[in-house]
């Protein structure tokens, strides 16, 4: 049991669970209705996803310092109460249900999804492989 970290609009894995879209923006073009069965999300919970101003500084990332200093925000901002409380969650469910965070991004270490991995992992949470 335990959290997957997916890229939203790929094919689902097997035991995977409710797949959580932790983006601002649901998928363009295409209806509510078809999220779930298109493989993008199950539930959308863009309070995970880094706020609008940090969404552009991330896209402008060239360099590790410019993308380190993307990650010290969105850790910044993910420390919020609410959003720390979310985390916490999700930590805790993971001992005991499958379930996956995703974003569309193709590259995973160019995205918030592995940041959100780590701050999970620094919460206990069980992954799955």
């Amino acid at each position: 049991m335990g959290v997957r970290v997916v890229r939203l609009g790929t094919p689902r894995t097997e035991g995977e669970g409710t797949r959580i879209g932790t983006v601002r923006r649901p998928p363009r073009g295409v209806p509510r209705s078809e999220f779930a069965t298109q493989n993008w999300y199950d539930v959308w919970l863009p309070n995970l996803s880094p706020s609008a101003e940090l969404v552009k500084l991330a896209l402008a990332a060239e360099s590790e310092k410019d993308w380190s200093a993307f990650v010290r925000k969105f850790r910044a901002e993910m420390a919020e109460p609410e959003k720390s409380r979310v985390l916490d969650l999700l930590a805790a469910l993971s001992h005991g249900s499958n379930f996956s965070v995703g974003c569309y991004c193709e590259n995973e270490a160019r995205c918030h999804r592995s940041v959100l991995k780590a701050l999970l992992k620094e919460r206990g949470a069980s992954f799955d492989s």
